[in-house]
């Protein structure tokens, strides 16, 4: 198992635990009307093409309510699944199965949306050599799994978090007193498993950044015409990375100008839900 897969799977039983707690409280008391001897089954519908993404929170759910419970998938996270496709069948107490479904469904329409949403993008840029990329942008609580969610769409990570990359900013360019200055701070800072990235804002900067030996150089809301000039003058010495209020309108403009990465915010940070029913099957 990989770090981030070990990191997901504590970040999982986390975050499901918190849920639970959150809508099930001192208990469901909604569910007493039914006997706790009862057994259920229910089934899974999605009302709308999709990426599918979030069935280890899913699962999580049903564990932790009803250890009993099985969860049979008929779709893995990163499938595409069409509307009106089952995609999974519950066996579990029927109690269980009623106080669950709620924080199920949150986070498998959360993540699937964020994994859908990512997979419009991926598409509009394919055949470019630009990638698809998070950013920190996150729900609170929940960056992992909606980074997760990027990837099962078919993008990027950006950094996790302000510990693992030095990202130099409009803000710290100023407080350093000039990009050679802040790259220099940096190069001396960065550990050998830290990458420097560092943001500008017109040509004039990127060429000051490119002799400070940048490595990857963020482009903040430059224009089509600036990004594809920048492009033109880095001539391959720097990973380029487009950003700034990116539409999928207009991302495939952006990917043609040859950047190699384009940061998107939208990704998690605009939320939609996909459309999901938990129906329940009568015996």
């Amino acid at each position: 198992m990989n770090r981030f897969s070990e990191q997901l799977r504590i970040e999982i039983l986390r975050s499901v635990a918190q849920a639970l707690a959150e809508d099930v409280g001192t208990g469901d008391l909604t569910a007493q009307l039914i006997s706790d001897q009862a057994s259920a089954r229910g089934r899974v519908i999605t009302r709308q093409d999709a990426v599918l993404c979030g069935t280890a929170w899913f699962d999580a759910v049903f564990q932790i309510l009803d250890p009993e419970s099985s969860v049979i998938w008929h779709a893995k996270d990163g499938d595409r699944v069409k509307e009106g496709q089952a995609l999974c069948d519950i066996f579990a107490n029927a109690r269980a199965l009623l106080t669950a479904e709620r924080t199920a469904l949150n986070f498998l329409q959360m993540l699937s949306g964020t994994s859908t949403t990512t997979a419009l993008y991926v598409e509009a840029v394919a055949g470019t050599k630009a990638r698809v990329v998070d950013t920190r942008k996150t729900l609170p609580g929940l960056r992992l799994a909606q980074k997760y969610a990027v990837r099962m769409g078919g993008g990027a990570n950006h950094r996790f978090g302000l510990y693992d990359g030095i990202l130099v900013k409009e803000n710290h360019i100023i407080a350093a007193g000039s990009v050679t200055a802040a790259m220099k701070r940096a190069q001396e800072l960065a550990h050998a498993n830290v990458f420097i990235e560092i943001e500008i804002e017109n040509l004039g900067q990127l060429e000051e950044a490119l002799n400070a030996g940048a490595r990857l150089i963020l482009l903040d809301n430059l224009d089509i015409a600036q990004m594809s000039e920048a492009v033109k003058i880095t001539a391959g010495r720097a990973q380029l990375e487009a950003s700034g209020g990116v539409k999928l309108a207009r991302v495939k403009e952006i990917a043609d100008t040859g950047v190699d990465r384009i940061s998107i915010g939208a990704l998690t940070k605009d939320l939609r839900a996909v459309d999901l029913s938990l129906r329940h099957i009568e015996e």
